[in-house]
């Protein structure tokens, strides 16, 4: 299991060299401090080079190997990528957690105080980025030649705050003391191309051919983060790009007085990765976000054909050597790009490149809402990228000649097939250039492919069936149990073994100790124990006075209007009314945690914080309720905030509109911490609760099915309202302004939206089954016996979600490479 790779004493210097030696000599010669004045910023830098010292040294073993075994590699595109903290999580995969914890010892100083300072990479924003992380993580501890890229962005997505209950959006400044586990690789530059013309021409073979001249150049540079194994000495690395001008400095302009003027073509250039999802409301925005993804691909493909180039010699060997995944549409314009590259650069002919492009990409879909599935102005492609929308028109013309043939005379299915939508505005479907170019589409949960399958893309699927298949989502178990719930985790691997760790499946052998009075009352002591830390102000809740015999009731996910905090909401302005008009005192208290961010420009999303925060202060002021209700919002959710909330939970709210949420990763990452789900039939709920056992899962609301009959017709969301009381007083204060005192009309938008304008998030629909189904789970949590051992029977029940078993189906059916020796 610890076979260091043989070639790896070539650099071993630095595992001769003693840990505490190692931290000491960096913060001297590294950072020019003096070792005998330490304070946490200098040991936390220290420790984190000496630690990135030994990767760095598996690093170049494992990339030796992958020189000597020859083997193919998959390569991981992804926007966003969500690592969380590195410190602790390099540690525990190379072993060095004891030595480290004698080491701080000896200095008086513990890792939970060096760990705060260090800021949490602004790489990415919510579960497509925490999902291709646990990806990255799989890949390395499985072995699997691959690498991850994506954009070293300046600023992340945005720091959130509250004003007066709003959201506020600040700057993510996370590299403003630089990274210590980032490479800079200045040597591996590429220039990326935008805007143009093309020019044609006829070869000496009597070919055209296509040249892309006149071009605006962009910098791509290289920093690597690596990412090791569990306990293997394998390293790998994502690779992210930064933008960087081609010319930084005008010096003659800046001569003539024009210092802005000096500057602005860096300016302008960088900002391409300076933030994650800028503002597209405006043509600009909609620019750099286009520019965002092919800068990404482009440069990426560049790397990829850079090392193809140095180890292979045949391009028509690329199949064999290379697989590129696409993960969700952001990177769907790499299909145009390899085309361009092969056929204007390689001067390859089309068929053999399209042979070879259709062979090396897979995609996969992790959204059913139309605003994911991307797609482009025709003349913003056009402008921006001009020979890419010469060669889409291609694919398209050549892609809709094969489905004439196949459906001769059926022009409707042409054009729900084709790649362009006609109209006034005319729109490239990427997700549709995606599925064209790739051998394998898949979705990210049981349901969630059907609903590809047979709504979303109906007419591919009956084109193309094998292209289609599912692979559920998965969670690194090192992550998010041995790391996240170090007590629940030593509890787990006393009581079964350590095993668990790489083969999730084996926390099934828990099962036999669910009824087992010593293994509950040991399981109830821990999970009390991360509640008492929790509220004690570890990580987030140092504001909050909570207590730990209370139900933590927690919501963590961003804000979108299918994720229905509003339901929530509307149960906490439930539980408020019984108590102030009927004296109906809870069971137990209940504390409602809620967090999220909204997009900047998705003001119904931040109406809705605006609604919760406004709850919130009113039960949280009240005497009357306090003691029994309590509602927070936790600003500024991270994976940091998320590893001290799951396991800390009793309840976990998943409970999004049925056949809305593709797959979901945050519900099986509070099941597998022994939270039981209150949720509805949705996305990786359903397999979920296959796997716990329906017993320990409170499923409540419609099906996807009935939901989709509700919209077609017939739904009349104020029955729900006239003929439910309790309904009825909760949306009245809320639409007349009780929790709005001055601004009657501040949340009128959410509660129309819901009477008078369809509910299409079905919020009314689900409502009573909602409110029944909280009754329930507060029933059993009176009953400790029953309740610890239906948490125990969550976590012996989640086997299946782990991300190395994900990542292994991606390997053995789409991406068919193998392991390493």
């Amino acid at each position: 299991m610890n076979d260091q790779p043989s070639d790896s004493k070539v650099c071993g210097a630095t595992n001769r060299l003693g840990l505490k030696d190692n931290i000491l000599r960096h913060i001297v010669t590294t950072f020019g401090s003096d070792c005998e004045r330490l304070n946490k910023d200098r040991l936390y830098k220290g420790l984190a080079y000496a630690v990135r010292d030994r990767l760095a040294e598996n690093w170049v073993a494992t990339r030796r190997l992958y020189r000597q075994e020859k083997v193919k590699r998959v390569y991981y595109l992804s926007l966003e990528f969500l690592p969380g903290r590195f410190l602790k999580q390099n540690i525990q995969a190379t072993g060095l957690e004891a030595e480290v914890s004698d080491v701080l010892n000896e200095l008086a100083f513990t890792l939970g105080r060096l760990e705060k300072q260090e800021a949490e990479p602004g790489l990415g924003n919510g579960g497509l980025g925490r999902l291709a992380s646990c990806f990255m993580d799989s890949i390395a501890t499985l072995r699997i030649p691959g690498h991850g890229y994506g954009i070293r962005y300046d600023y992340g997505l945005f720091e959130q705050g509250l004003e007066d209950g709003n959201q506020t959006e600040r700057a993510d400044n996370w590299m403003r003391f630089g990274s210590m586990w980032q490479f800079d690789r200045p040597h591996f530059f590429y220039l990326v191309r935008f805007g143009g013309r093309v020019e044609r021409f006829v070869d000496d073979s009597g070919r055209l051919r296509h040249t892309w001249v006149q071009t605006k150049k962009v910098r791509a540079m290289a920093c690597d983060f690596l990412v090791p194994g569990f306990g293997n000495h394998y390293t790998t690395n994502m690779r992210m790009w930064a933008a960087k001008a081609t010319t930084g400095f005008n010096l003659k302009l800046f001569n003539s007085s024009d210092y802005v003027g000096a500057l602005r073509e860096k300016a302008t250039t960088e900002n391409i990765s300076m933030v994650l999802y800028p503002e597209d409301e405006t043509v600009e925005g909609k620019e750099l976000r286009l520019k965002q993804q092919y800068f990404l691909v482009s440069a990426t493909l560049q790397d990829i054909m850079r090392r193809h180039d140095n180890e292979c010699t045949s391009l028509e060997s690329l199949p064999d050597e290379v697989a590129v995944h696409l993960n969700e549409t952001h990177p769907a314009i790499a299909v145009a790009e390899l085309m361009r590259l092969l056929v204007d650069e390689r001067l390859m002919e089309w068929e053999t490149a399209w042979n070879i492009c259709t062979k090396v990409f897979s995609y996969t879909n992790h959204t059913v809402l139309p605003e994911a599935l991307e797609c482009w102005p025709v003349d913003l492609i056009e402008r921006v990228l001009p020979r890419h929308m010469e060669i889409i028109y291609e694919i398209n013309r050549r892609f809709l000649e094969e489905v004439s043939r196949r459906y001769p005379g059926n022009l409707k299915k042409l054009e729900r097939l084709s790649l362009i939508s006609e109209g006034w505005n005319r729109l490239v479907r990427m997700a549709h250039l995606a599925i064209v170019g790739s051998h394998k589409v898949n979705g990210v949960a049981a349901l969630h492919t059907g609903i590809l399958k047979n709504h979303v893309f109906p007419d591919f699927y009956e084109l193309w069936p094998e292209k289609f298949l599912n692979v559920t989502n998965g969670i690194s178990p090192r992550r998010f149990l041995l790391q996240a719930n170090p007590s629940l985790a030593a509890l787990i691997t006393e009581a079964i073994g350590p095993a668990w760790v790489r083969n999730l499946e084996e926390l099934a052998k828990l099962r036999d100790l669910a009824d087992d009075p010593a293994f509950q009352e040991k399981w109830q002591a821990v999970r009390q124990a991360n509640k008492e830390r929790l509220i004690q102000g570890e990580g987030c809740l140092c504001q909050i006075n909570a207590s730990p015999e209370a139900l933590f009731d927690i919501q963590v996910k961003r804000i979108h209007e299918y994720k229905r905090h509003v339901l929530n909401i509307l149960h906490a302005v439930t539980l408020y009314n019984r108590i102030k008009v009927h004296g109906d005192i809870p069971a137990a208290p209940r504390v409602i945690l809620i967090g999220g961010k909204a997009a900047p420009g998705y003001h119904m999303a931040k109406l809705i914080i605006k609604l919760i925060t406004a709850v919130a202060r009113v039960i949280n002021e009240d005497p009357q309720v306090r003691p029994h209700v309590s509602v927070h919002f936790l600003p500024n959710f991270n994976v940091a905030m998320s590893e001290r909330l799951i396991r800390a939970a009793d309840l976990s709210e998943q409970i999004s509109t049925a056949g809305m949420e593709a797959s979901g990763t945050g519900n099986m990452k509070f099941a597998l911490n022994g939270a039981l789900t209150i949720g509805t039939m949705d996305g990786a709920n359903i397999e979920i609760r296959e796997e716990v056992g329906p017993d320990n899962f409170f499923a409540f609301g419609l099906s996807a099915e009935e939901v989709a009959r509700n919209r077609s017709g017939g739904y009349n969301p104020r029955l729900h309202y006239e003929f439910n009381d309790e309904l009825k007083h909760t949306l009245d204060m809320i639409h007349s302004g009780f929790f709005s005192p001055g601004q009657p009309e501040l949340f009128r938008p959410i509660t129309t939206g819901m009477l008078d304008r369809g509910d299409w998030f079905m919020v009314l629909a689900d409502y009573e089954a909602y409110v029944a189904k909280q009754a329930e789970a507060m029933a059993l949590f009176r009953d400790q016996t029953a309740r610890t051992r239906r948490s125990i029977l969550n976590t012996a029940g989640m086997g299946k979600f782990s991300s190395d078993r994900a990542v292994m189906e991606y390997v053995r059916n789409i991406w068919k490479v193998n392991p390493l020796k």
